[in-house]
């Protein structure tokens, strides 16, 4: 959520969350993915060097990838009247730079999600499974139940619609 020196801060309109069930399968997933690539690498060494190696890597990133996923999943995405923040405080974008949200078929966007188009580009960031950052887009969503995500996209939508008719 913003810091805010004043008394009142935004009020939270909506909360997606990951949800416990595909949390635990994504992170199992990328944990067992890794699991078994090294198991192979180990026990049924390829003969060039080279593939050993990229199996070595592969279930490294693997692993290390479902460790940041269950970290980035243990936070939530808020939407305020300010902007999109992690319950952590990180704000994913401020209300003020974002353009449009596009929940479309055709849009490439995180599963069960929602695509922002920024104003202006900001830092890369990638929580795994829960929202990513690059230049002008965010993609929020992953793990999270899609009917929190379409009511998320509905209400930013909504409060970008306001501020153009005023």
């Amino acid at each position: 959520m913003p810091r805010s020196d004043t008394p009142d801060p935004p009020k939270e309109l909506a909360r997606l969350a990951a949800s416990p069930a595909r949390r635990v399968i994504g992170v199992g997933m990328l944990a067992v993915l890794g699991a078994i690539v090294l198991w192979t690498a180990i026990a049924h060494p390829p003969t060039v060097l080279g593939w050993h190696a990229f199996l070595l890597a592969v279930g490294g990133v693997s692993l290390y990838a479902a460790k940041a996923m269950w970290n980035a999943t243990a936070q939530e995405v808020v939407l305020t009247e300010a902007g999109i923040y992690e319950t952590s405080g990180r704000e994913i974008a401020s209300l003020d730079n974002i353009a449009s949200v596009d929940r479309g078929i055709f849009a490439f966007k995180p599963s069960n999600g929602f695509l922002l188009r920024l104003k202006q580009p900001a830092p890369r960031v990638w929580a795994l499974g829960l929202w990513w950052r690059m230049g002008r887009r965010v993609g929020v969503g992953g793990v999270t139940p899609g009917g929190e995500g379409r009511a998320m996209a509905d209400i930013l939508s909504a409060l970008l619609l306001e501020r153009e008719t005023r």
